[in-house]
């Protein structure tokens, strides 16, 4: 009598923004011991699959196929017993485009699981060596994008999450500067600090501080289209001279559950 096929759950892991060491190690051992790693050639640096068995494992780049072709090969693989990694950039929840492939992944009966990573803004936040969140300043992030081809909810328009005036990250917008900049302006005020954020943790990174009015300008001249966050929020104004308030946490007068 043939033993049964063993099979393994498909696996969706974040592959961090860029640098190979950023990787978490979960994902690291996914991959491996993947037979199979389907991979978003267009975001996901090779160097990041330096942590596959490469001389047994099938790398496909996801760049130019659609969602049918995905799931086929997932599904193949799987079928065949084989160890299926799908590798997402950064966080797979984030702009990752993963629930579609979940539900197609359920009708045919085929398990999964989800390793995170680090988002490019997290990595933005070590290379700029800032916080998002001060106290009294801003004690909210918000992770958003503009609409482009992909709309998005009317109550989540880059202008009402602006008016806010939280601490923010914005993905996926760089070529739609122009607008982002004048909706900043608007909200923050155009002389407000903002940063872009190409490549973070990649060997080709690039940090640029600037102003809202000077954003457009900045992005045209080091001809960034693709790959970079535009920043901005008043943590931003706070250096290490203008610290004013600090948190209750380590302030030697405050008590809580750990210090009398």
């Amino acid at each position: 009598m043939t033993k049964d096929l063993k099979k393994y759950p498909v696996i969706f892991a974040g592959a961090g923004p860029g640098d190979p060491e950023l990787i978490t190690v979960k994902a690291q051992k996914a991959l491996s011991e993947a037979d199979i790693v389907i991979y978003t050639g267009s975001l996901v640096p090779e160097a990041v699959l330096k942590w596959t068995k490469a001389e047994t494992t099938t790398l496909l780049n996801s760049s130019s196929m659609h969602l049918d072709e995905i799931i086929e090969i997932t599904a193949k693989g799987y079928n065949e017993g084989k160890r299926v990694v799908r590798l997402h950039t950064g966080d797979p929840s984030l702009y990752g485009a993963i629930f579609e492939q979940f539900v197609e992944l359920k009708k045919k009966s085929i398990p999964y699981s989800v390793i995170p990573g680090v988002t490019a803004a997290f990595a933005a936040a070590a290379a700029m060596g800032v916080e998002f969140t001060l106290p009294e300043v801003s004690q909210t992030l918000i992770l958003t994008r503009m609409e482009g081809r992909t709309p998005v909810p009317e109550a989540e328009a880059l202008k009402s999450l602006a008016s806010h005036q939280a601490s923010m990250a914005i993905y996926l917008s760089i070529s739609m500067v122009d607008e982002v900049s004048s909706i900043l302006s608007k909200a923050y005020g155009s002389d407000a600090p903002c940063a872009i954020a190409y490549c973070v943790s990649q060997p080709e990174e690039k940090i640029i501080f600037t102003t809202l009015k000077n954003l457009e300008k900045e992005v045209r001249q080091e001809k960034i289209t693709r790959q970079a966050l535009i920043i901005t929020g008043k943590f931003l104004n706070i250096d290490h001279d203008t610290l004013k308030f600090k948190s209750k946490l380590y302030d030697k007068d405050f008590t809580h559950g750990c210090r009398g």
